[in-house]
């Protein structure tokens, strides 16, 4: 009976463990006897009275007589590589290597763990093996997690104790010798360092004795330290918040304190306040205030709809002074600038689409400016805008392109804007076309065409930009375009092409002049109202193809190919400017009369003077060559097409109806790309048949030579880099932009703007391979690129000797020292004038975690350099130092 009732008892209890467990129990005499010094450890803790984590007496769950509540919420599901050990007696389950729990959205894996349902606490702990301490218990809890040396958990007041915590929240890491979880949202650490560095050993970290993190939101601390390298710094904060939401979070940005120059004083710079709006836009806030009175704000905004659109949005202004009131170099600006760039999603509406890119404001924002040194914009000459919606109408030959533009000259500071321009247009449609649309005879072929243009123009300047003069001189109209061609099989070998085009202009306003007697003057009013008038021209031109091949049969060269495309053209179009043609005294003299016509200054200019009949000549080739391989015998080997001139123009015409100077100058252009594709060589200008006289004006006399060069251009671009000498690379052409010249590389080098706070910079490889790799040295295998650009051109009047106008070599590149050190240059030489052209050095060096920048630009009007060093994490972006010298600053 009594050895029943044991066996009845030991059911009872595994059954009892069961219902929590859901592993096998695999009893063992030496784990139980072990492990009962631990749980007495543990029992000790919690029943400290001077613990937080102590289970009380009195707990408020206990006093609940109608029905006992359950700590262990949900089934614990265990397992482990080794055994796992369910002592009854003591209530305690110890499970070994590899262990692994999870209970509800709990998951714990650690090399030793023991839990006590009794006390309903948990111990969890590494192991030690050859390598060391391993298998240190890793802890989540929803999307928390962290690694610690050990921990104890209580499953009632989810609580903890924790000892070597490391965590990461965001892109922070934390680690603290002994850490106190209270609940799920706050937990106290004691000897904790902060660092965004992935290292074991991090580059860098801040020391403090205790700190309060409140997982997903912040962590606060006390004095803290800057550490360098294990090395402490001088540098100390009495406390510190680092906001850690993985949403962004509305802020102050600290300003930096900038020493300036003699001409403003000291002062703070980039200081204000971050919005994060929604999750879909933010705002930024900047100022800069210097002791001279001098001061800048800034605006700016991104924004971006997944699918839909994204952009963003900048507004600068500032208020320079330099020198002091009352004296002779006092000056006062005041400077603005506006950008905006918009881009639509091709999936938001496949019909419609709307993009802008705004760049406008004082012409001499980039020279003046306090805070912005873009040095490619101060080479810039022109500020360009454009503001653009277009749409397809579906089912219908028509679409319409609706522009606002605006194109600024910072040296004139003139501005032309368009606001705004409507485009309409038809494609073209053959209404003859036989059934399916077949095209076979002449008349199937002909299509028609329309386009309808409309423009309100303004032409203005700085000083009246955005008042109510600038509209007194606007410009509108309309226009429209039509017109027909064929094409008509001629002798078998030629293409004759008549067409036929009409075109009526629309203004709605025109010039009046009048004499004005008192003041001896033409005066010119400009009046409001609807004039048009129409033109019209029609064309003929014949065309063919003609090849020729050369054969060789030594060599390695086996064919060239001369491709010959000779084209003629004949066009007609009256004279239809003498009926609109009015007269105004323009002297004292009655007789002495000036032509002019009402549309003269309208946005499309005046209708066509003179009759023109003319014949245009064409001529284009093109030399190609066939080589043959290297090794003869290699059938898999095919004959290489190699292209030695892309092209080579000549184009002049004839006009019928002129009484002199009927050949206008010849007008040609060559162009070919050698070493495969990697040099490109264009050149152009233009001969001139006639004399000129003393006073360099034509004359119908034609130069003994027969052409006169009056001008031509050349360029010519090469790019090479180190990857072209790599076994895989060669024989491979490196494709490069329209003219071969840079393959994308900026000649003028990378910007860097000052007034980023998180310390990125343009042109720096922010890759994450590129960040994590090996600190080794390439030795002879150093990764270099060299970009050179020749420019040279030619002009000559006809009495004076011909002049040399552009003369100048200009080269950039970029050379790896490193993996983590690079080095970036432009600079050019001017060959006529004998100095060397803008020049630009920068320097970056991938510290890691930290990230290092030098930018030289070393003499000129814009010698200034750039230093930063600084966190590349944006949660630790003020830590950073930040140090400029900008270019001299010319108010006037």
């Amino acid at each position: 009976m009594q050895t029943n009732l044991s066996y009845i008892l030991l059911f009872c209890s595994i059954f009892f463990i069961e219902i929590g467990f859901s592993q096998k129990i695999k009893p063992s005499k030496n784990t139980i006897k072990k492990d009962s010094t631990i749980l007495k450890q543990i029992d000790t803790l919690f029943n400290s009275k001077k613990d937080s984590l102590i289970l009380q007496k009195k707990d408020t769950i206990g006093l609940d007589t109608l029905k006992p509540q359950e700590t262990i919420e949900d089934i614990i599901v265990h397992i482990a590589k080794d055994y796992t050990i369910q002592n009854a007696k003591d209530k305690t389950v110890t499970l070994y290597n590899e262990a692994n729990i999870t209970y509800t959205d709990i998951d714990l894996k650690a090399g030793i763990i023991i839990v006590d349902y009794k006390k309903n606490t948990l111990f969890a702990k590494g192991i030690i093996d050859s390598t060391g301490y391993v298998q240190r218990p890793i802890f989540k809890q929803g999307n928390q997690e962290s690694e610690q040396d050990s921990m104890i958990y209580n499953f009632k007041s989810k609580r903890a104790l924790i000892y070597g915590l490391k965590t990461k929240q965001g892109e922070m890491f934390t680690y603290g010798d002994k850490t106190k979880r209270v609940n799920d949202s706050t937990i106290y650490i004691r000897k904790i360092k902060f660092t965004t560095s992935e290292k074991k050993v991090p580059d860098y970290y801040i020391a403090t004795d205790k700190a309060k993190l409140v997982p997903g939101k912040k962590i606060i601390v006390g004095t803290s330290n800057l550490v360098l390298a294990d090395i402490p710094t001088p540098l100390f904060i009495p406390f510190a918040y680092f906001p850690i939401t993985e949403t962004s979070v509305s802020g102050f940005l600290i300003p930096a304190f900038d020493t300036g120059s003699s001409s403003r004083g000291i002062g703070f710079t980039n200081g204000g306040y971050y919005f994060a709006i929604n999750d879909y836009m933010d705002l930024t806030v900047q100022g800069d205030a210097y002791s001279n009175g001098s001061w800048g704000m800034r605006l700016s905004s991104n924004y971006r709809k997944r699918y839909r659109f994204n952009g963003a949005f900048s507004l600068n202004f500032e208020n320079t002074i330099s020198g002091i009131r009352g004296f002779d170099d006092y000056s006062k600006s005041n400077n603005f600038n506006i950008r905006w760039t918009h881009s639509q999603d091709s999936k938001a509406s496949p019909n419609s689409r709307f993009s802008a890119s705004v760049n406008l404001g004082s012409s001499k924002f980039f020279r003046e400016s306090l805070n912005q040194f873009n040095v490619s914009q101060t080479q810039t000459n022109t500020f360009n805008s454009s503001i653009n919606y277009s749409k397809t109408f579906v089912g219908t030959p028509f679409n319409m392109n609706l522009t606002a533009s605006h194109q600024q000259n910072t040296n004139t500071e003139k501005i032309t804007m368009t606001l705004p321009s409507l485009t309409v247009n038809m494609n073209r449609v053959y209404p003859f076309a036989g059934k399916d649309g077949v095209q076979k005879t002449p008349i199937q072929k002909m299509g028609f065409n329309y386009t309808m243009q409309g423009q309100y123009l303004i032409n203005t300047t700085d000083d009246e930009f955005f008042t109510s003069k600038m509209f007194e001189t606007a410009r509108s109209g309309m226009q429209h375009k039509t017109g027909t061609n064929t094409n008509i099989k001629a002798f078998r070998y030629f293409t004759l092409s008549p067409s036929v085009n009409y075109e009526e202009t629309w203004q709605f306003d025109y010039i009046q002049k009048n004499y004005d007697i008192t003041d001896n003057v033409v005066v010119t009013d400009t009046l409001r109202g609807f004039k048009s008038y129409r033109e019209y021209n029609a064309g003929l031109s014949l065309s063919t193809n003609i090849y020729g091949t050369f054969n060789f049969k030594k060599g390695r060269l086996k064919t060239i190919r001369h491709t010959f495309r000779p084209s003629i053209s004949y066009s007609y179009r009256p004279d239809f400017k003498d009926k609109h043609i009015k007269q105004v005294q323009q002297s004292a003299d009655a007789t002495d009369l000036l032509d002019y016509t009402v549309f003269d200054q309208g946005i499309y200019g005046a209708p066509s003077s003179g009759l023109s009949n003319s014949i245009g000549i064409n001529l284009n080739n093109v030399l190609e060559a066939k080589i043959a391989p290297k090794d003869p015998d290699d059938d898999e080997q095919e004959d290489e097409k190699i292209t030695i001139l892309n092209n080579l123009n000549f184009s002049s015409s004839y006009n019928i109806a002129a009484d002199s100077l009927r050949w206008s100058p010849v007008s040609f252009s060559a162009g070919t790309r050698l070493f495969k594709d990697k040099l490109a060589v264009n050149l152009s200008g233009s001969m001139d048949p006639y004399k000129v006289n003393s006073s360099g004006v034509r004359i119908n006399e034609f130069n003994a030579n027969i052409f006169r060069l009056t001008n031509a251009s050349l360029t010519a671009n090469y790019s090479i880099s180190s990857k072209d000498f790599e076994k895989g690379n060669k024989g491979k052409a490196n494709k490069s932009n329209g003219n071969g010249a840079q393959g994308g590389v900026d000649v003028i080098g990378a910007d860097i703007n000052p007034t980023d706070s998180f310390g990125q910079r343009q042109g720096i490889n922010t890759n994450k391979e590129d960040q994590n790799k090996k600190a080794k040295l390439y030795n002879s295998d150093i990764p270099w690129s060299i970009n050179l650009a020749y420019s040279a051109s030619y002009t000559n009047n006809g009495v004076d000797p011909g002049t040399v106008g552009i003369h100048s070599i200009m080269f950039s590149g970029n050379l790896e020292l490193s993996p983590k050190w690079k080095m970036g240059y432009s600079s050019g030489y001017d060959v006529k004038g004998g100095a060397f052209t803008f020049s630009r050095f920068n320097f970056t060096r991938d510290l890691d975690s930290w990230q290092f920048n030098f930018n030289w630009v070393p003499f000129g009007t814009n010698s200034s350099y750039t230093f930063f060093i600084g966190v590349k994490s944006s949660m630790l972006s003020d830590l950073k130092w930040d140090k400029n010298k900008p270019p001299d600053r010319v108010l006037f």
